[in-house]
């Protein structure tokens, strides 16, 4: 239940607290004094979209703060779904910045409006006037039927089901529009693989072959100037190395004489073995060049073979061939193994779709057996909230799998004796709106799990002994759950365990809403005045002493 409400710098409020009483909560006011600004706050809580609009200081940040306590209700899986710390008590955050930046956070732990409306949907349920036109949706009238048939459970294997199922469908749906293409293709996409398996192509084979072609080509000309460089290093007449051995000599003999030599006389030494090494590898290098020019016209042939290959693929190297290869292969062998991949995935859809229908026939058959419960309950309702003519039918129809099953959900409602029931939207008024969501939210209570309930102006249109009804039913309800009840109606004001006014201070520069518990005798003062106006008389002040001294006391 909501055991504390903070409200900072948000339209009409500047700062306000509540700490509500834990069964029922009535919230009175004059038209305009700002319950509905309250109310606006709580829905920021419950995901709802705000902008700086709703500052009530534009240079400060808007702070909303609910702190609940969830100790019994079973919304533990909720916060395991959701990754968040479970605790008894859970504190929900809104923030809204300067800038128009919202924030959420559920115990601390920062949350998108997604995750916050999950949580707080498992927290609070708030009853608007909104909530009338709902009632017209077919969709709406499914999630009736469904809590009170209390299918959460079965609704989620369904929806995973569906969800499995509807994977699978696109998953076998893609592969057949695939597999017709890739047919087509197949021909031309193999006739490609084939020639670039064939190609056996190496991946720095067209460097290898570019150099040795090279060479191969200028083989006469690399010969003789290797032959040429041989010969000065190292000929029989005169050579670099002989005058170079003269060289060593001259400065082995110095060394001897003195030891400042020695470093000369040994690089010298070392430049002669260079040399000399040098010389050998020339000598091989001319031995292993030869004109060949069958193998020439090998590599001419194969380098061409190659470009071919890259001007027909539009690629830049043999790597990109490579993975063209890999790529047409892959192909091919889908195309080849496609019955096989089709049979597996048709096989894995039709398992699904078996095992969906089989969810949405026990979700079905769940839904079913709650039309009639709800019927009668709802029509007993009807008839104690003044409405004894009143009757509502629940047509059902069954459909191909959607999201929400495979049941289409009808509310046929009529007022009166001999009048055929009919699309709600058609023929309830305001009041009879009002004594049906009552009538609706008062059986449903009981089925759900649900630790607050807001009901705003649910009484529109209703007066009397019906109003006194409306209100024992909220005091009922308020034993399994905490209700909070924003209300014009004395005769449900005087029901409330507790009680709260909502007024207007103009007392500083700026307007401002505030709020607060009112005392036995402000109580009994505020209901005297919805009985009998501003100045009620002695009659309407005992009057209200009695209602609320016949319910509860105050806290």
């Amino acid at each position: 239940m909501l055991s504390h409400l903070l409200i900072k710098n948000y339209a009409l409020i500047d700062e306000l607290e509540l700490s509500p009483d834990r069964e029922l909560n009535i919230v009175t006011g004059e038209t305009g004094a700002g319950k509905s600004i309250i109310l606006g706050a709580i829905g920021l809580l419950l995901g709802n979209r705000a902008d700086t609009r709703a500052l009530y200081n534009p240079e400060k940040k808007c702070v909303i703060e609910g702190t609940f306590g969830v100790s019994g209700y079973a919304i533990e899986r909720v916060f395991e779904e959701e990754e968040l710390d479970y605790s008894p008590t859970c504190i929900v955050r809104r923030e809204i910045s300067v800038s128009g930046k919202s924030r959420a956070f559920v115990n601390d732990t920062p949350v998108n409006l997604e995750t916050l409306r999950r949580v707080t949907s498992q927290l609070m349920d708030i009853h608007s006037q909104h909530d009338s036109v709902l009632l017209g949706s077919n969709d709406y009238q499914l999630e009736i039927v469904d809590t009170y048939a209390q299918n959460t459970d079965l609704l989620h294997t369904y929806r995973t089901d569906y969800q499995d199922y509807r994977v699978k469908k696109v998953a076998y749906d893609q592969l057949q529009t695939e597999a017709k293409a890739m047919r087509k293709e197949f021909d031309y996409n193999n006739f490609l693989y084939e020639e670039l398996a064939k190609a056996q192509l190496q991946p720095d084979e067209q460097e290898q072959l570019e150099n040795e072609l090279t060479i191969l080509e200028n083989a006469e000309d690399i010969k003789e100037r290797l032959q040429l460089a041989y010969e000065y290093l190292d000929n029989a007449e005169q050579s670099v190395i002989d005058f170079l051995k003269g060289t060593v000599s001259n400065l082995a003999y110095i060394s001897k004489l003195s030891g400042q030599y020695e470093q000369l006389h040994q690089r010298a030494q070392s430049s002669l073995i260079e040399l000399r090494d040098i010389a050998d590898e020339i000598s091989s290098e001319q031995d292993s060049v030869e004109v060949d020019d069958a193998r020439v016209e090998t590599i001419r042939e194969r380098l061409n073979l190659i470009y071919q290959l890259q001007t027909k693929h539009q690629a830049s190297s043999v790597q990109d061939l490579l993975v063209l290869r890999d790529e047409l292969g892959s192909k091919v062998s889908k195309v080849l193994n496609l019955d096989d991949a089709l049979d597996a995935a048709k096989a894995q859809t039709t398992a699904a779709y078996s095992k969906l229908l089989a969810s949405a026939e026990t979700l079905s058959a769940s839904r079913q057996a709650a039309l009639s419960p709800i019927e009668s309950e709802i029509g007993a309702l009807l008839h104690d909230l003044g409405m004894p003519n009143a009757s509502l039918k629940i047509q059902a129809e069954t459909t191909k799998p959607m999201p929400a099953g495979v049941d289409t959900i009808e509310f046929l409602f009529s007022a009166n004796k001999g009048i055929k029931p009919q699309q709600l939207k058609t023929v309830a008024s305001g009041g009879e709106f009002s004594r049906l969501m009552m009538a609706i939210k008062y059986i449903l209570a009981s089925k759900r799990s649900l630790p607050t309930i807001i009901f705003d102006e649910i009484d529109t249109g209703v007066s009397g002994e019906i109003a006194i009804k409306m209100g024992n039913m909220m005091h009922d309800m308020a034993h399994s759950h905490q209700i909070i009840a924003i209300t014009h109606l004395h005769q449900i004001a005087g029901q409330g365990t507790a009680h709260y006014f909502v007024y207007k201070d103009h007392s500083a520069d700026k307007t401002v809403s505030r709020i607060k518990k009112l005392t036995l005798d402000e109580r009994i003062s505020e209901i005297a005045q919805m009985i009998g106006g501003k100045n009620p008389s002695t009659s309407a002040v005992k009057n209200a002493r009695e209602m609320i001294k016949q319910r509860a006391t105050v806290k």
